[in-house]
């Protein structure tokens, strides 16, 4: 069994186009469990507030139920849901796994191969990671699920990907003078550049290609709060806040509530700006709506 392979199979939910990580967040999980405490079983109940917020934060804008993924990945080999009332999940209304006491564990021919390679959790992270969310949010979805990848950098490993990598962040940051489009941000350390990146406005892992089409030169942070749908571009090229961000110390007012509205700096003449159809998968798919009002 190539469990990558397996894992890279894995049915989702689609609608519109809608991105929908919940399988792959909830596996990401129970990866995160397997390497604290092994095969141990995974009550619904201890797992539903972490489910949730894993949803809330790295999920689709729109509100959704832990319960979906729970049930709905016993339908790809990889997952299974005992109860009280013996085997096969009850479903993903949240009432029935609850007062079912829903158990769920990773298959046995999968947990016997992950004992047998310490390396293929790595691997079935990397798969998940890479395929489901931007690189930057890695890091962030591995320590709260508790993954430990044995320090090895959370970027595709796969050569030509790393060298067009490379090569869009070197395009990308020189069309943009090397200065962050939203707060103009521009530092240099003994003349190198420093907290600039090369941003995917539509998500590499969702058909968004290294061109400069899909492509903005942002500092660290503001790079970030794009991936994780706090800011986003208008139709009009200026810079949206969510209503759902709060911050009352001068910092967020000054480097997030100040941008409402602003300008998105654009590139070099003569160099392509962001599609308006990357700019609308983006607003669909990562931001939170709605936006705050200049």
């Amino acid at each position: 069994m190539d469990w990558v392979e397996r894992v890279a199979g894995i049915r989702r939910w689609v609608r519109d186009g809608e991105r929908a990580p919940h399988k792959p967040l909830l596996l990401l999980y129970a990866l995160g469990c397997f390497q604290r405490r092994g095969g141990e079983p995974i009550a619904f109940s201890a797992a539903e507030a972490d489910l949730r917020h894993l949803l809330k934060e790295f999920g689709p804008p729109r509100e959704t139920s832990p319960g979906y993924p729970f049930h709905h990945l016993t339908s790809d080999g990889v997952w299974l849901v005992d109860t009280v009332n013996g085997a096969g999940s009850p479903g993903s209304g949240l009432g029935r796994l609850r007062e079912s006491q829903a158990v769920g564990r990773l298959h046995p021919d999968l947990l016997r191969a992950l004992t047998d390679d310490s390396q293929l959790v790595v691997r079935l992270a990397r798969q998940l990671l890479d395929a489901n969310f931007a690189p930057s949010l890695h890091p962030d979805i591995c320590r709260f699920v508790g993954l430990e990848l044995d320090g090895v950098e959370l970027v595709p490993r796969r050569t030509a990907r790393v060298r067009r990598g490379a090569e869009f962040r070197d395009q990308v940051l020189m069309a943009y003078e090397y200065r962050c489009a939203f707060c103009e941000y521009d530092g240099r350390l003994g003349g190198a550049v420093v907290g600039l990146d090369a941003a995917h406005v539509r998500w590499w892992a969702f058909e968004g290609a290294d061109e400069l089409a899909n492509g903005l030169c942002l500092c660290a942070i503001h790079h970030k709060l794009l991936d994780k749908g706090v800011l986003g571009v208008t139709a009009e090229r200026t810079i949206a806040v969510s209503m759902r961000f709060t911050g009352d110390s001068a910092a967020a007012k000054a480097m997030v509530l100040s941008l409402v509205g602003r300008p998105v700096r654009g590139p070099q003449a003569g160099l392509r700006a962001v599609d308006r159809a990357n700019i609308e998968w983006h607003d669909r798919q990562v931001f939170h709506a709605p936006a705050r009002h200049a």
